[in-house]
């Protein structure tokens, strides 16, 4: 029986973390001499503020939830997957082919392409740390963390070998035709009706991430293969006494794993520089870790927890724009967000328990007594 109830684990644990996490940052931020009332209202002004603002802030958050949500399905077998960044940067190198080399008449036939051309090479990079785990027992951090360098050297020298323009200096590829521009969301919701403000940051693969986050639920919890996945992280032992083949059931975990990190690259590659450029993923692969422990491994949370991560890199860059407080600081910031939602997580939960646990027995109705006897 949960000791505590689950409202108070998917909210109050991390509202909890968060706010420690929040009073350590103001101490820092004191200790170097700026004011922490003033940058945290400097930061909610330019992250959340205008519509500009929100408009980065979902820019960021779309990107988080692909790899949140990569990380999240991971989890749910008991797989660490670490490579979201790698799996990220072949995402965008699949939708670069996809969208160089076959002329599409209109974006919206385009935006599929792309987007297939992301899942399929996010997916075929998970494809070998996931063979190497099911079947060589190698496992699955130290084979990923090793493949985000390979992405990383491969990526350069396809750039530079095959994909610059001649002529062109900067190591990236050539720019997309002009008609597959990815419409921006307040454009979407003109169209539809709703009177939106103009922002040309967040585009279209907001709504792909969202709608990719009711998916992974569907797919979590309401369909035999999510029940399989969750069956396998609980309990491999269980799991194969109940049929369920552990080599499949890992294989195909990281291939849906790799093929939602692969989907960023729509976002950077497509949404946002209109071309593949070296750095795109920006280490939005790890910070899906993050998202995905806070999240608790639920869509729901990590939608809620990417968006918090927008909010801190676009506050952090208003930070870093007017103060003189470095952009590392965010950085810092960041790393006590996941320190006290990931590794902390016990301080605040088993504390909570023990209060929860002490409520119960309090409510609780006490042994039935028996009427003394009569003295004779």
């Amino acid at each position: 029986m949960d000791v505590m109830p689950k409202w108070a684990e998917v909210v109050l644990v991390p509202l909890i973390s968060l706010l420690l996490a929040a009073i350590i940052s103001a101490l820092v931020i004191l200790a170097i001499g700026e004011d922490p009332v003033a940058a945290t209202k400097l930061m909610v002004e330019g992250a959340v503020g205008s519509v500009r603002g929100w408009g980065y802030t979902l820019y960021y958050a779309t990107n988080f939830i692909f790899t949140g949500l990569a990380v999240a399905v991971a989890f749910h077998a008991r797989l660490f997957n670490i490579g979201g960044e790698g799996q990220a940067m072949l995402g965008g190198l699949g939708v670069a082919l996809a969208l160089l080399f076959i002329p599409w008449p209109h974006w919206t036939i385009g935006l599929i392409a792309a987007a297939l051309g992301a899942a399929v090479f996010g997916a075929a990079w998970a494809l070998i740390p996931a063979y190497l785990q099911a079947r060589r027992g190698s496992h699955i951090v130290i084979t990923t963390i090793m493949f985000n360098f390979i992405a990383s050297a491969l990526l350069i020298y396809l750039l530079n070998e095959f994909l610059k323009p001649v002529g062109q200096a900067d190591p990236s590829s050539a720019r997309f035709a002009d008609h597959l521009d990815l419409p921006t969301l307040n454009s979407v919701l003109t169209g539809m009706g709703i009177k939106a403000s103009k922002d040309d940051s967040v585009n279209v693969t907001f709504l792909i991430a969202l709608a990719s986050a009711v998916a992974v639920w569907v797919l979590m919890w309401r369909t035999r293969l999510g029940y399989e996945i969750r069956a396998f992280g609980h309990s491999e032992s269980a799991a194969k006494y109940a049929g369920i083949n552990p080599v499949r059931i890992t294989v195909i975990t990281m291939l849906i794993s790799g093929g939602l990190a692969g989907l960023m690259g729509v976002n950077t590659v497509m949404g946002e520089s209109e071309k593949l450029l070296l750095n795109s993923t920006e280490g939005a692969g790890f910070i899906g870790i993050a998202v995905a422990l806070m999240g608790r491994s639920h869509p729901v949370g990590v939608v809620i927890a990417a968006i918090l991560f927008g909010f801190l890199y676009q506050g952090g860059a208003e930070l870093a724009l007017w103060t003189s407080i470095p952009r590392e600081l965010i950085v810092v910031i960041q790393a006590l967000v996941i320190l006290f939602t990931g590794a902390l997580d016990n301080m605040v939960r088993m504390p909570l328990e023990r209060m929860f646990l002490t409520a119960r027995l309090r409510r609780a109705p006490g042994p039935e007594r028996k009427p003394a006897e009569p003295a004779k």
